[in-house]
């Protein structure tokens, strides 16, 4: 099949264009390079199989023409990483609106199925248990600028719903929680390379809070195979599905971790959120996937533990 990757080179995108391609797909990737890199894809270059435009997805123009020619779409674009929400929320939003809004609309004009990666921050500050997708989601007040991402991606989840019953157009959501692992970026606020780079730089592994909040991390590779599966099922369209792992563990107790297993001389400090990213911003104390949806449709089971994951990044970043 011909498949298109918006956001191909970057880090969830060049793992998903690996795997397309070794499925033995035809890949198209759109990107801009604001937040993916070269470096991600360049391997795949001279693969004669691969296509690569520089460009926006909001380029109307240069979407109509890849979506028409791709069977497929997989929408990975996005504004993404705290520290990009809250220095360019303006950014944020038009990117993730406006952009997903040119994706469905030329998905439609062609009647071409897309998947629509979405997070877990559309949940906000919910607690009390695993996330299922039917929950409530609770959000913070509008002056709390990092929920503008939630709201962002919220809107894409809408709308996509929307073309799917209205338009009758095949959509598949998937929600990810924290996916992890090589090629990722430590620019954006991203946790595990932010921490282990520190390590490895024997400099300060810096929490942010008390560091008793609690996050899940998900292996890219694992989040590539659920979502070529989802893709491959008509009665996952219409549909949402989260996909991570249910592995909790607290900010604390991760810093711990790699800094064992690096065995870095680091200092763990903390710092509070407003000293990193001003006023606006709040944070959830506990962020874990229920699984059980997507685990019942397709067997969905991470495959790769926190230990793993850890060793994998520390040994992308030591090159």
């Amino acid at each position: 099949m011909k498949i298109l990757v918006t956001g191909g080179a970057g880090f969830i995108g060049s793992h998903l264009c690996e795997a397309l391609l070794k499925n033995g797909d035809e890949v198209y990737v759109i990107d801009n390079l604001s937040t993916g890199s070269l470096d991600n894809i360049k391997h795949l270059l001279e693969n004669k199989d691969f296509h690569c435009t520089m460009d926006t997805i909001m380029n109307s123009d240069v979407m109509d023409k890849l979506v028409k020619k791709c069977d497929r779409i997989y929408h990975l674009a996005a504004a993404v990483g705290v520290k990009l929400i809250m220095d360019k929320p303006i950014e944020t939003i038009e990117t993730n609106v406006i952009g997903t809004e040119i994706v469905l609309k030329k998905a439609n004009k062609y009647k071409k199925k897309v998947l629509i990666a979405s997070t877990s921050e559309i949940y906000g500050s919910h607690v009390e248990h695993s996330l299922k997708e039917d929950d409530n989601r609770i959000l913070g007040s509008i002056k709390k600028r990092r929920w503008a991402y939630a709201c962002s991606k919220s809107l894409d989840e809408f709308l996509a719903q929307a073309y799917f019953i209205e338009k009758k157009l095949p959509v598949v959501i998937a929600r990810f929680f924290n996916t992890v692992g090589p090629r990722q970026t430590d620019a954006y606020g991203m946790v595990i390379p932010n921490f282990v780079k520190s390590a490895l730089l024997n400099k300060p592994i810096v929490i942010h809070g008390d560091g008793k909040q609690t996050r899940s991390f998900c292996h890219v590779s694992d989040v590539v195979g659920a979502v070529m599966l989802l893709m491959e099922r008509p009665d996952a369209e219409g549909d949402v599905f989260n996909i991570g792992s249910e592995e909790e563990v607290s900010i604390e107790g991760l810093a711990k971790m790699i800094k064992n297993a690096t065995a870095s001389k680091s200092e763990i400090v903390r710092v509070s959120y407003e000293k990193i990213y001003g006023q606006g911003f709040e944070d959830m104390r506990r962020r874990v996937p229920n699984i059980s949806k997507i685990r019942k449709l397709i067997g969905y089971k991470p495959i790769s533990k926190l230990d793993d994951i850890i060793l994998d990044v520390i040994e992308y970043f030591k090159g």
